[in-house]
């Protein structure tokens, strides 16, 4: 996926989680194995008020990913509820505050 300008701090964690979601939402109606999700940014920002929390979260250790499980019986994409879809050892970091900049 081509983003032409992304915001580092909040904008971008929600686009990769998404895009990575459809790409397997596609690959599961489709009965194929996803693929990589390659993502190419042509301006990345970081307003001001996110250097530091941004500073936080990277010295933080990554953690494992989650295992994401989607319903077999649903092969209409059109159809997806969210309890279609269940994440396995999802255990995520504690929330680190950002204002979204307008």
């Amino acid at each position: 996926m081509y983003e032409r300008s992304a915001d580092m701090g909040l904008g971008v964690p929600f686009n990769i989680a998404s895009y990575a979601l459809l790409t397997n939402m596609i690959a599961h109606v489709c009965d194929l194995s996803p693929g990589d999700f390659i993502h190419v940014i042509g301006d990345t920002h970081v307003y001001p008020t996110h250097v530091r929390p941004l500073q936080e979260q990277l010295q933080k250790l990554p953690k494992p990913f989650p295992i994401l499980k989607i319903n077999p019986e649903k092969k209409n994409i059109d159809s997806f509820v969210a309890s279609d879809f269940k994440l396995i050892g999802y255990d995520p970091h504690q929330k680190i505050e950002m204002k979204l900049v307008v």
